[in-house]
């Protein structure tokens, strides 16, 4: 009972469902409204149309009961036989009463020379020429209109004319059924319209449910193609865009466990070399024993330098990275740094310079923020050409700090520029272990950047040097 009722909730809630509704209940609501509009029109219109027929009839034999004198006495075969006549067509009964409100003639021969006490007859003989007034008695309309004396426009009797409405109903009523049997085919057009609508309409979201299905059994190269309404092409393409970045991701994701292999493999590798040959060699010098010990302790401290970086990674994932975010002196951050990485660039005699246009504050995470400068600058320290130098610059705005790190060093290719951040990248493989770089420094410092909702910008010139400009805002943005 439990998965009926859940399918039958399931179905109601669908999409499908639902637009089938929808447009089941626009089409025929409206139908409905104007089937009954319609019809009861037509019978308005029907019934408008004889009563003006009859008004018409009546206002003739008014006329000839004004200008034979019926009403005085004076016998009027015209008279009689056009009442007959009309009565007879129109299955009714015509009385024409005098102003004393006496019967003068009864085309049914029931009520002649009797006294008829009406209150539509009462009215119409005080109301003047325009005092029409109509009744309806089940299938028969009694219509009471005055006799006027065309000489002086004096009401002097009055004409009470009924008529069947049988007719006019039975046409209506075969104009009903024809309209019945055609609203019937419409409703039928409209249901089957709306239930293949429902399934063109839902057919895309069915081709991405089993696309997003395909996706979580792992396969990643099913991609969807749907034309026709421009926000099912926007979800193609964006469900397109996602599985790409899925996919790139996944690529990554296994290039970085590629290189991490490759970066741990090589130290390994030297240590496995050297310690072989410290274990193939027996009686060998001191001397030598002590330089492969020294080449053994660094690889190990390569290797160490490599796992910290990665754990360093590890803990700027953007998702679960922790911030302790406190408000700072920016200055004294950079000033600190420099400090610290003076005795390196005083080997290669470069010169780091620190130009601060103005005291900064701003809300940052200190340790992670001076780690991102601190590779920066050390950079631009290690590719630098002797006696070169490195500017540190700072300054900011009402919203944002901007801290520039510019050296006359050896440069980027323009072409290898948008790779520079990409984890263990290299522009100068060789150059960059040598100078125990391990391809993971730009990327965490990507990655403190971000986590600080700021911005990094790259501008550089091979063998003229290169600009790093961080931007980051001044208070901080949870």
């Amino acid at each position: 009972m439990k998965k009926l009722w859940k399918n039958f909730t399931y179905n109601i809630r669908s999409m499908r469902t639902q637009v089938f509704i929808i447009l089941v209940c626009v089409g025929l609501i409206p139908l409905v409204f104007l089937f009954n509009i319609i019809s009861n029109a037509y019978d308005s219109q029907l019934l408008s149309q004889r009563k003006d027929e009859i008004q018409s009839y009546g206002t003739v034999i008014s006329n000839l009961i004004t200008t034979s004198g019926y009403l005085s006495g004076h016998e009027s075969n015209e008279v009689d036989s056009e009442a007959d006549e009309i009565a007879n067509v129109y299955q009714g009964r015509i009385m024409i009463v005098d102003k004393d409100l006496t019967v003068v003639k009864d085309t049914y021969g029931l009520e002649e020379g009797k006294t008829i006490i009406s209150t539509e007859v009462v009215k119409c003989l005080n109301s003047g020429p325009d005092g029409n007034y109509l009744n309806t008695i089940g299938d028969y309309q009694q219509l009471t209109m005055p006799i006027i004396n065309s000489s002086d426009g004096e009401v002097i009797g009055v004409i009470i004319i009924s008529y069947s409405t049988k007719s006019i109903f039975n046409v209506s009523k075969v104009v009903t059924h024809k309209l019945i049997f055609i609203l019937l085919g419409i409703i039928v057009c409209i249901l089957i319209f709306s239930f293949i609508y429902s399934i063109v309409l839902t057919k895309p979201l069915n081709k991405i449910t089993e696309s997003i299905n395909d996706i979580a059994k792992g396969d990643m190269d099913n991609k969807i193609d749907i034309h026709g309404y421009s926000e099912l092409v926007t979800i193609s393409d964006s469900f397109n865009r996602m599985i790409d970045v899925i996919q790139n991701q996944n690529n990554s994701r296994q290039e970085f466990v590629s290189n991490v292999s490759h970066e741990l493999k090589t130290p390994l590798a030297s240590m496995k070399v050297l310690s072989d040959s410290l274990l193939s060699q027996e009686g060998m010098p001191e001397e030598i024993y002590r330089e492969f010990l020294v080449d053994i302790t660094t690889e190990i401290e390569r290797m160490t330098q490599i796992i910290n970086d990665l754990l360093s990674m590890v803990k700027l994932d953007k998702n679960s990275a922790q911030m302790i975010i406190s408000n700072i002196s920016i200055n004294e951050l950079l000033e600190q740094l420099l400090k610290r990485l003076r005795p390196i660039a005083a080997k290669r005699n470069i010169e780091l310079i620190f130009e601060s246009f103005r005291p900064v504050m701003a809300d940052v995470d200190d340790v992670k923020l001076s780690m991102a400068f601190n590779n920066l600058i050390e950079n631009a320290i290690k590719y630098n050409y002797d006696e070169g130098w490195v500017r540190v610059t700072l300054n900011a705005d009402h919203k944002f700090f901007y801290v520039t790190v510019q050296d006359s060093g050896v440069g980027i290719p323009e072409e290898l520029q948008n790779n520079v951040f990409e984890r263990f990248y290299r522009v100068d493989k060789a150059r960059s272990r040598e100078t125990g770089g391990t391809g993971l420094g730009l990327s965490i410092t990507r990655s403190v950047i971000l986590l600080h909702r700021g911005s990094i910008k790259l501008y550089s010139k091979e063998k003229e040097g290169t600009t790093f400009t961080v931007r980051i805002p001044l208070n901080y943005i949870a």
